[in-house]
């Protein structure tokens, strides 16, 4: 298997050879229609690093707006403080209290707020019940909207905001909690607190902000994204009278064209756009000295295969990839990190010349694993630059919504010194020195990665990543990792990924037989999804379902029936859930939702197995056997990461695990494991932070603090179990 994916890595499309890479040299690589969409001139462009920096920017130059606030994000959290001086500051600039004060003093000020519609993975990372984030008693200017139009599986991941058209902000940070650290990174700062008051660790992250067209062009592609999210159509602001760049932030370069490149799913008859994967592999290409890379994750197969052939090369450019030392979270250990290590290893074997180094940021006093780097950024020689929001995965090239922005100097000395000031400024901030420092040593060697090994050592530093692979994923192939498909996913493929070839050997009805149902399963997903069908079973239509077996004293037994018949014709289980959440009080809704979720998930696996159980036996040499045992082996944690992961619709889900040899046992405790943190915050949670805003008395602020504090030892002891399941592996 492993033999048979790194030959289908080598064998992706070349990237590169003399020719083209000569001629990149000459004509440049940003090519619009290509690897950008368009290019537009920008008059100044500064580099933000880390969050103080960009809060700092963002807050003056939103504090400057005129006319109009766009703001899109992977996610926004009202509650986070842009600036961090002292307590006066960080309550006046609370994002929610600093937009309403903006508009109250600014009557022709809108403000448009765009969020990701997020899958139940990351309910506890997020601010809850979405839709009270700016309300009520919010400006009516002030407009608020959750983006659900995206395939399954994928994610709106930009981060994007712009005032008045003239001012634009493009990188890897949100406006969300657990963001805001200096480049000093200390490992305590009492200013690095969330909303809740709780520190976290050291966060680094890289934004660009640009003006002039640029930021108009910035400006036009979130009102399309808008208006593909709501309906709605929003005219450009007109021209500002003012210019909202901050007064006393200098810009690094003046007077460039910005590339803005994308990535965007093909979603309800809009073709993809994967500009910004061509722009890696063709900046890669043309690298003749250096290219530098920081992400947070290292997945990508395409990205994989260009520095592969850059490494190939007799006399090519060194490499340096600058990671964490892992990912935050144990989902994204246990999907991404091994990922990462697959396609590092193979990597490293093909240096054949050492010119690739690998290293993770250390701090003082901070543990590499509880460092965090964020940052999404590509530097080739001095040449080009890239900040966005995309990752060096595979996600990032083809199924999230993404949007970056790159420079490059083409023989302009200008904008080569900035680009070399900021990869010496990020390089200083990682080795515990100056820029002036690392630009010394790099002029002195000759070589990137002799100035960073001769400056490396001290208590802040870059350290070498080790790359430690499982043993098991020797077994696994790259492209069977549920958290990071570079496109979306087929219901009926997420089956079909259980089916070797052998199946084209069955007779036609055989084979037929299970393709109609699950066919008939997808059909209905797509309806309840985008037919008029979906348009008559909105929430409301749920409730009025549900509050009319309410008064029955055995109300569980039809709304338990409900969960089971829903389930069959692919209505979305979270809707039923909201429904039941809405009608019940807390506890019932908690037991009822639960009694829903495992009899639904019972049926499907069920008829699950009746349809796809023969296939396993009958193919017990095949592919499927093998895998199917594999599963088995891990089936708790298989079903709990596909219980969080938005893979597929859960009765698809439901139904490939009833046909695998994941047992019943696994599978039903999974379920249960994996829903249950969801239904508890969408039953318990919401009800509280209902009962606090419809009435803030003492009695309801207590509830909903004794309900954070269940909900917070909840987390811990499943995620210790969690890890206790993975180390046993």
């Amino acid at each position: 298997m492993i033999q048979k994916t790194c030959t289908s890595l080598r064998g992706l499309a070349k990237v590169t050879d003399t020719a083209r890479r000569d001629s990149k040299c000459v004509h440049g690589i940003l090519q619009e229609g290509r690897n950008c969409r368009r290019k537009r001139r920008s008059g100044k462009v500064a580099f933000l690093i880390d969050g103080d920096a960009y809060f700092r920017a963002l807050h003056a130059a939103i504090g400057n707006a005129r006319k109009r606030v766009y703001i899109a994000g992977w996610d926004i959290d009202s509650r986070i403080s842009l600036l961090r001086d002292n307590a006066a500051s960080m309550k006046s600039s609370r994002l929610s209290s600093f937009l309403e004060a903006v508009v109250a003093r600014n009557h022709d000020l809108h403000v448009y707020l765009l969020a990701w519609d997020f899958a139940a993975i990351f309910a506890l990372e997020r601010e809850l019940l979405p839709v009270f984030k700016f309300g009520p008693g919010s400006s009516d200017r002030i407009h608020f909207h959750m983006d659900d139009q995206h395939p399954l599986g994928a994610s709106h991941h930009q981060k994007i905001v712009v005032v008045d058209d003239a001012v634009g902000f493009v990188g890897g940070l949100d406006l969300t909690r657990d963001r805001w650290d200096t480049p000093e990174h200390r490992a305590q700062d009492p200013r690095r607190v969330n909303p809740d008051g709780r520190p976290y660790t050291p966060f680094h992250d890289v934004q660009m902000m640009v003006d002039g067209d640029a930021a108009s062009s910035l400006g036009d592609l979130f009102r399309r994204r808008w208006k593909q999210a709501s309906g709605e159509v929003l005219q450009p602001p007109g021209p500002a009278d003012t210019d909202p760049w901050p007064s006393g932030l200098a810009p690094d370069v003046t007077d460039v064209d910005i590339a803005i490149s994308r990535t965007e799913p093909a979603f309800n008859g809009r073709g993809g756009v994967r500009e910004i994967e061509a722009l890696y592999r063709d900046a890669i290409a043309a690298a003749r000295d250096s290219i530098y890379i920081e992400s947070q994750y290292f997945t990508s197969r395409e990205v994989a295969v260009a520095v592969s052939e850059s490494l190939k090369q007799e006399a090519g450019p060194e490499i340096v990839i600058v990671l964490p030392y892992e990912s935050s979270g144990w989902l994204e250990h246990g999907t991404m990190d091994t990922g990462r290590a697959f396609i590092l290893k193979r990597l490293h074997d093909w240096d054949a010349t050492g010119r690739l180094r690998v290293y993770y940021p250390r701090v003082p006093g901070v543990r590499g694993i509880d460092m965090t780097l964020h940052s999404k950024v590509l530097i080739v020689d001095d040449e080009l630059v890239r900040i966005g929001s995309s990752n060096v995965s595979n996600r990032s090239m083809g199924l999230d919504t993404e949007c970056d922005l790159a420079m490059e100097a083409l023989g302009d000395d200008r904008i080569r010194k900035a680009i070399r000031g900021l990869r010496n400024r990020l390089l200083a901030e990682h080795l515990g020195t100056t820029p002036e420092a690392v630009q010394r040593r790099h002029e002195q060697h000759k070589s990137l990665i002799r100035a960073i090994e001769h400056l490396r050592g001290d208590d802040r530093t870059l350290e070498t990543l080790k790359v430690e692979m499982p043993q098991w994923l020797e077994a696994v192939s790259l492209d069977t990792n549920p958290a990071d498909p570079e496109r979306t996913v087929d219901p009926t493929e997420l089956i079909n990924q259980f089916v070797p070839d052998e199946l084209k050997k069955w007779g036609v009805i055989d084979y037929l037989k299970p393709v109609v149902v699950l066919g008939l399963v997808a059909a209905l997903a797509v309806a309840w999804r985008w037919s008029p069908l979906g348009s008559r079973l909105d929430e409301s239509a749920v409730i009025a379902v549900v509050n009319a077996v309410s008064a029955s004293p055995v109300a569980i037994v039809p709304v338990v029936l409900l969960y089971v018949i829903g389930g069959l014709v692919m209505v979305p289980v979270t809707l039923l859930i909201t429904a039941v959440a809405i009608v019940f009080d807390p506890l019932l809704s908690i037991v009822y939702a639960t009694s829903g979720c495992l009899a639904a998930a019972t049926v499907n696996y069920a008829l699950g197995w009746k349809l796809g159980r023969e296939m396993v036996r009958r193919l017990a040499r095949g592919r499927l056997n093998r895998i199917s045992k594999r599963l088995a082996r891990r089936g708790l944690t298989t079903v709990l990461v596909l219980r969080v992961v938005p893979v597929a619709p859960y009765s698809i889900v439901n139904l490939a695990l009833g046909a695998s040899h994941v047992s019943f046992r696994d599978y039903f405790l999974g379920t249960l494991l994996g829903m249950f943190p969801g239904i508890v915050i969408i039953s318990v949670f919401g009800e509280s932070v209902r009962q606090v805003l419809r009435h803030p008395d003492l009695k309801s602020i207590a509830f909903l603090v004794g309900v954070l504090v269940a909900t917070v030892v909840l987390g811990v002891l499943i995620k210790r179990y969690l890890v206790g399941d993975r180390e046993d592996v």
